[in-house]
């Protein structure tokens, strides 16, 4: 691998996201006093996901993001709760979680010492840095890249350029951004010019579904990508 800088997303590719969430949801309706079904969690998953699509598309910013998502939910649940409190104790909990996907500390450390590595996530910056924290993979990475931070998230290639920046990095074919989002990650990787892998973790990639721009190599397990990489 003719590679210097590895570039990894977070969410669903090192942090297992859907643990966090769940955890963290369900933590929020209890602070709130307001029952917890599996019903009302999958409706907050479908509209997060349709939220952080248009986050992607840039058609809402990032402050908007954190409390209109639970506005939404709770119009469409008939729950009269307050969509600003729900929004600080989920991002509260949330950055108390520190769940790491099978094999990541261990994919960690074997890449350590070959490249630079550096993180590149579209998230909440205080809950990232605390999930960062919690976790303990803080300190593989620099820099550390979110998306709050800099005004730009995944695919805009302008968030590649500020890693570039503060990497010291320029040659970009000699980096590779690695991440399980192909609308994100993988879009945005190839806007600006990069290679990447897709981490398929769910096994649902075909080339004949894909309509943006394919990945230059997908792994469907973390302990494949090691392998591939050293």
């Amino acid at each position: 691998m003719n590679y210097d800088l590895l570039i990894f997303d977070a969410d669903g590719t090192l942090f297992d996201y859907d643990i966090a969430e769940r955890w963290a949801f369900t933590a929020m309706c209890r602070d709130l006093h307001t029952p917890y079904s599996e019903q009302f969690h999958e409706s907050y998953r479908t509209i997060n996901h349709q939220i952080w699509k248009e986050f992607e598309q840039g058609t809402i910013d990032g402050k908007q993001l954190k409390a209109e998502r639970f506005s939404r939910l709770f119009t469409a649940s008939g729950r009269a709760l307050d969509p600003l409190a729900a929004s600080s104790l989920y991002l509260e909990r949330l950055g108390q979680t520190g769940f790491l996907i099978d094999g990541a500390m261990t994919l960690l450390e074997a890449l350590t010492g070959r490249y630079r590595l550096a993180l590149l996530t579209n998230g909440i910056a205080k809950t990232q840095h605390g999930r960062l924290d919690a976790s303990g993979i803080r300190g593989y990475f620099d820099p550390i890249i979110i998306s709050e931070e800099t005004g730009y998230q995944k695919p805009d290639p302008r968030i590649f350029e500020v890693l570039f920046s503060q990497a010291g990095h320029t040659a970009k074919d000699r980096a590779l951004m690695i991440g399980d989002s192909l609308s994100s990650d993988i879009a945005g990787g190839a806007a600006f010019g990069i290679d990447t892998c897709l981490v398929d973790l769910d096994h649902s990639y075909t080339k004949e579904t894909q309509a943006g721009p394919a990945p230059t190599m997908v792994v469907d397990s973390l302990k494949a990508l090691s392998t591939l990489l050293t």
